[in-house]
């Protein structure tokens, strides 16, 4: 009789604040508020609110993880940073390291910032990983009538949520514009898809929502798109974006023109970053 054999795989699946995701971040049973963290000089404590949201009691480890941003606004797992990035880490203390929840129980994670003022000035980002921990089963507890003589695979998913955390000093250079707007022609059945490009110089990151109107020769304006949670990180200097846009009952694509506004996600200091116009043939 051959020795039964298990082979484990363990899928992580990362998930990403960042892009046309609600206030709240959730990923399997856990939602993380907020969505991102911010030390911008205001204050040096900030706290990430966990809920267990399922069925079951979850535990989730606790650790950093670092990313680069393409120009498409991907993110891939770096270990050192590129040209002009600085992680924020090292500047980082957290506590708890490792949370349990039982079923719709709450938890506090505490951020503080350390040695701000030994940080040059500009940006530094890490992001905070919570990774679940998945149940083991115990030995004795798993299926008796198993077949013992096969090999066996199981799937195990691993899922997980990744939080910018952001520090930064000074004063903001940051401008940004938009640039390379393209209405696509829809196939038929589609939605009409826009395309542009966000240009970003200076040294702090952008994050706000991008809304489209549409602009009839006759001066009617209808909203025909809008994206919240935007982000262009440094050291990026490129973000290319595509959205799709709602084709509005009595609206014609085809005519007018299309306003595009960048605004800062904020309502106590409302600011709108890039703004441009697209004349329609």
């Amino acid at each position: 009789m051959f020795e039964s054999k298990k082979i484990v795989f363990l899928l992580a699946l990362v998930l990403f604040s960042g892009v046309m995701i609600p206030r709240a971040l959730a990923q399997g049973n856990l939602l993380v508020t907020p969505r991102r963290v911010v030390f911008d000089g205001s204050s040096r404590v900030m706290e990430l609110n966990l809920a267990n949201t399922g069925r079951d009691t979850a535990r989730y480890n606790i650790s950093f993880i670092q990313y680069r941003m393409t120009e498409e606004g991907a993110f891939e797992e770096i270990t050192e940073p590129d040209p002009g990035q600085f992680f924020a880490d090292k500047h980082l203390r957290f506590f708890p390291r490792s949370v349990t929840l039982a079923p719709n129980e709450a938890q506090t994670v505490r951020m503080q910032v350390v040695g701000r003022e030994r940080l040059d000035p500009g940006e530094y980002r890490s992001h905070i990983y919570f990774r679940a921990v998945p149940n083991q089963v115990a030995l004795g507890e798993e299926d008796p009538s198993r077949d013992t003589t096969s090999v066996s695979v199981r799937l195990i998913p691993i899922f997980g949520i990744t939080i910018p955390v952001i520090i930064r000093v000074g004063e903001p250079t940051t401008e940004v514009y938009i640039s390379d707007l393209v209405l696509e022609e829809p196939e038929e059945g589609a939605a009409p898809q826009l395309q542009l490009t966000f240009n970003r110089s200076g040294n702090m990151s952008v994050y706000g929502d991008l809304t489209v109107t549409h602009v009839s020769p006759e001066g009617t304006e209808t909203v025909v798109g809008i994206v919240n949670g935007i982000a262009v990180y440094t050291p990026n200097s490129v973000r290319r974006f595509r959205m799709e846009l709602n084709q509005q009952p009595g609206t014609d694509l085809s005519s007018g023109k299309l306003l595009i506004t960048y605004n800062a996600q904020s309502d106590v200091k409302p600011e709108t970053y890039a703004s441009a116009q697209l004349e329609l043939p």
